[in-house]
């Protein structure tokens, strides 16, 4: 078996009357020449490492080397939220919280990058408190998550230097959606559609990190793509589909990454990192 689109992915999983995620485990296995018990495993030791970052990044006392990140994801995990609904905003704040603890040079899962660590974790945690789902299915669902980050590497990008932070954050925010919506019982049909609905409203999102480090907006941006996964994967659950095949999306957002120029693609010359005030705390920084 083999797939290089989210097209077949979702042909493999209605033939076999298997969840995406199952597929992707099975492949990566017969790609490995391992036992899928194997590759399952190497899995678990990845979600546990995702663990851990979630807890850290709610509980520690957190600072960045640079100063500009850290705390945050603690103090809103300690707060109730005006407009969000309280279970919501813990995950937003373990979201943060991952991404800080990636900024203090701490242990994270790229997922599918450094800078966009916190939202596929973030949104299983709370799909699995939630939904009080057991830790194999949890498993699964990241080979779900998986599939659709290889289909994105292969056919558009995960780099922010390439492709912009909607190749990173915008990526991970598909990843996440497609896993949600398959947790929910979502078809895969829904799936592509909740990948597809995320990078639509994410589509152009520019890379421009403050001093050229992954803490301002990347921590933020974390929570931000988190939000528009939870929304995709309702509006797919819901049977709202996206008129532009998911293929073709993610073949716009390689467009769009080309088409980004070279200030807004990692550089730290455009966008937030050149206004007076990132440029500032570059001079202090460097």
């Amino acid at each position: 078996m083999y797939y290089e689109t989210i097209k077949q992915l979702i042909r493999l999983a209605g033939r076999q009357k298997k969840p995406i995620g199952e597929i992707v485990l099975a492949i990566e296995a017969e790609q490995e020449n391992e036992s899928p018990s194997t590759i399952r495993g190497q899995m678990v030791i990845s979600w546990e490492v995702m663990k851990q970052a979630l807890d850290r990044g709610v509980t520690d006392n957190i600072r960045s080397v640079s100063g500009l990140s850290g705390g945050d994801a603690k103090l809103f995990f300690a707060r109730t939220p005006k407009f969000l609904n309280p279970d919501v905003g813990k995950a937003v704040a373990r979201a943060l919280g991952v991404a800080e603890v990636n900024a203090a040079m701490g242990k994270i899962v790229a997922c599918p990058t450094a800078g966009s660590c916190g939202i596929v974790p973030a949104a299983l945690l709370f799909a699995k408190e939630r939904l009080q789902i057991d830790e194999e299915t949890i498993i699964t669902a990241l080979f779900t998550a998986a599939g659709i980050g290889i289909v994105c590497s292969m056919n558009a990008s995960i780099s922010g230097a390439e492709g912009g932070c909607q190749a990173e954050c915008g990526v991970a925010a598909a990843m996440a959606a497609g896993a949600l919506t398959e947790l929910s019982g979502g078809s895969a049909t829904m799936v592509g559609h909740a990948v597809a609905l995320t990078l639509i409203n994410m589509l152009g999102l520019v890379c421009d990190p403050v001093a050229g480090l992954v803490e301002v907006p990347c921590i933020l941006r974390n929570a931000g793509a988190l939000m528009q996964a939870f929304l995709a994967a309702d509006l797919a659950l819901t049977g709202i589909k996206s008129r532009i095949p998911v293929d073709e999306v993610i073949g716009a957002m390689r467009e769009v990454g080309q088409a980004l120029p070279e200030s807004l693609r990692e550089t730290a010359l455009g966008g937030l990192a050149n206004t007076p005030t990132g440029r500032r705390l570059r001079r202090k920084l460097t």
